[in-house]
């Protein structure tokens, strides 16, 4: 019965499900909504005058951790120095700051300012509502399997610090 609510495309997908390239090539055809939403972001990025790599930077920062340039630099795959000069950027706007770490005076760590995280509540709000605006129009069993498989991945793909919890293989 419910496979009856689906549409022939999505009937069709589910079938194949099994082999992991039938999955990617399927993530593929989603070419239109990954070009629709890192269009947004890069509208949106500048409207806040933000780089790609300083939102990266903003999301690594967001588990509130201790974060040293090196392991920002680390974590994005860029020198120290260039790091430096992107955290230099965010404190400057009020995005970051730099604290002394109490074992070692020597040693900063950077964190995110409350402004910080309300940028990142501004980048979430807009994605999130760019998503749903190409879900909206689907039928609601397709929209239940979207949900579905939005918390599939968030269940077995989380991030932590930066990089992308990979399950086990069996």
């Amino acid at each position: 019965m419910f496979e009856a609510d689906l549409s022939a495309p999505v009937v069709a997908a589910g079938l194949r499900t099994g082999n992991p390239r039938e999955i990617s090539e399927r993530v593929a055809m989603g070419r239109a909504l990954w070009r629709e939403l890192f269009v947004g972001i890069a509208a949106q990025l500048a409207e806040l005058r933000l780089g790609f790599t300083q939102l990266a930077a903003l999301y690594v920062l967001a588990d509130g951790g201790t974060t040293t340039v090196a392991d920002l630099a680390d974590l994005l795959g860029r020198s120290p120095s260039a790091t430096s000069r992107i955290a230099d950027s965010l404190v400057r706007r009020r995005l970051v700051e730099r604290r002394p770490e109490t074992d070692d005076r020597r040693q900063r760590s950077l964190w995110l300012t409350a402004r910080g995280r309300a940028v990142l509540r501004t980048v979430d709000r807009a994605r999130a509502d760019q998503f749903l605006s190409a879900v909206r129009p689907m039928p609601s069993p397709e929209r239940a399997l979207v949900a579905m498989g939005v918390a599939a991945l968030a269940t077995h793909a989380i991030s932590r610090r930066g990089r992308v919890i990979r399950g086990r293989t069996a």
